[in-house]
């Protein structure tokens, strides 16, 4: 998996042989990103308790994929600037299959989770996008560790 600018054009090439490559793999690419993406303050133990995890996996219409993109965008770049409960989204598309969109979602409590759910950008988004998810899994996680080095 690799970030991706979520206004550019994606490629619709498939790579065979990556179809094949381990699931182990991609979840440890999956991993090792999340923990290196994540800031933290000094006192993130204390906070860590608190903390809503998920993680969103989606396959998307590969006909609307650049639509999708423009609106989960503009989603979450307005959900981090103005919804201060929500610390974390960071969307990735899998390298060789970019209809494969994994994000990873922070959110400080579960009221900040709840909170989120019932902005007016939150449900533009999930309007918008309805027809376009092909299918949509949610993972409620456990942070085990959540390490990177402080914002300058």
């Amino acid at each position: 998996m690799k970030a991706v600018n979520l206004t550019s054009k994606v490629s619709g090439q498939n790579n065979p042989s990556a179809r094949m490559k381990p699931l182990g793999s991609c979840l440890l690419s999956v991993l090792l990103i999340f923990m290196l993406s994540v800031s933290k303050p000094e006192n993130a133990a204390a906070q860590d308790k608190n903390q809503v995890v998920r993680i969103a996996k989606l396959v998307i219409d590969s006909a609307q994929l650049a639509n999708y993109m423009a609106a989960l965008k503009e989603h979450a770049e307005t959900a981090v600037r103005v919804e201060p409960g929500v610390l974390t989204l960071y969307a990735v598309a899998e390298k060789n299959n970019p209809t494969h969109i994994t994000v990873f979602e922070i959110y400080a409590d579960a009221a900040a989770y709840q909170a989120h759910l019932q902005t007016p950008h939150f449900k533009k988004y999930k309007s918008t996008t309805k027809d376009m998810v092909k299918s949509l899994e949610l993972v409620e996680t456990a942070p085990i560790v959540l390490a990177a080095k402080p914002q300058l």
